[in-house]
């Protein structure tokens, strides 16, 4: 009985540190925040211009730049800005991941996901774009969510832009049963989705959001909540489906 309990404590500290370690963001640099997005759309290793924007299939809310996960049915709806490279983004989705499949996949709650380049503009490189873009590729084949948690399990350093390399992200779509195909090597490699991407982006800024992850739950800002944790998120989806 003593070794449970002391293997609970342990639990509960782990999942404790990674609550608070959540509540740190990864701010946009006020010095580059002016005009950042701008500079940076369109610009690529390996591409000169901007190409038409394509929403990834299924993409939801204003301009389609969400991509949704859980079903329409669902009353509340939880709203995050995230960025591939963003450690802050990562502790988020660690501390929360179990809860909010639990919650998706029981049809009490919907996430809509938008993706941000923010680490791109702060230092530099493509790491957030080229990520997001392979997303949205992997949301064309119904396996966004399934990509998105292994993009996060496996995330560099914020100061290491591997995610611009398309062939470590592929490497990282075998992880994920049925994504490695052509059609989703075509979509990551040709950039098929960047200016989607780069849109999100701008309405990221022009939203007036300052870092990721920005949470917001029917529209309230949750992530500000220094109080909020995975299980009075359950609290307040349980309120918002009893009304």
């Amino acid at each position: 009985m003593a070794v449970e309990r002391e293997k609970q404590k342990a639990a509960e500290r782990r999942r404790r540190t990674l609550i608070v370690a959540a509540s740190v963001v990864c701010v946009l640099g006020l010095a580059t925040a002016v005009g950042v997005l701008a500079a940076n759309h369109g610009k690529d290793s390996g591409s000169s211009k901007a190409g038409p924007v394509v929403a990834p299939s299924g993409a939801t809310g204003k301009d389609s730049l969400a991509i949704q996960v859980g079903k329409d049915s669902a009353k509340p709806t939880l709203t995050v800005w995230e960025d591939f490279r963003c450690p802050a983004c990562q502790a988020f989705e660690t501390a929360y991941r179990p809860t909010l499949h639990e919650l998706t996949d029981s049809g009490r709650l919907k996430v809509q996901y938008h993706l941000v380049t923010l680490i791109d503009g702060n230092l530099g490189g493509t790491g957030s774009k080229r990520a997001a873009n392979a997303a949205a590729c992997a949301q064309d084949a119904g396996k966004f969510r399934d990509f998105h948690d292994v993009l996060y399990e496996n995330q560099p350093k914020e100061t290491d832009d591997a995610y611009a390399s398309n062939a470590k992200l592929i490497e990282l779509a075998g992880k994920v049963s049925g994504l490695d195909t052509p059609a989703f090597k075509k979509c990551v490699n040709t950039g098929a989705h960047d200016s989607w991407v780069m849109k999100s982006a701008a309405a990221f800024q022009a939203g007036g959001f300052t870092g990721t992850p920005t949470v917001l739950f029917d529209g309230k800002n949750i992530y500000a909540d220094q109080t909020m944790t995975p299980a009075k998120l359950k609290q307040l989806v349980q309120a918002a489906n009893k009304g």
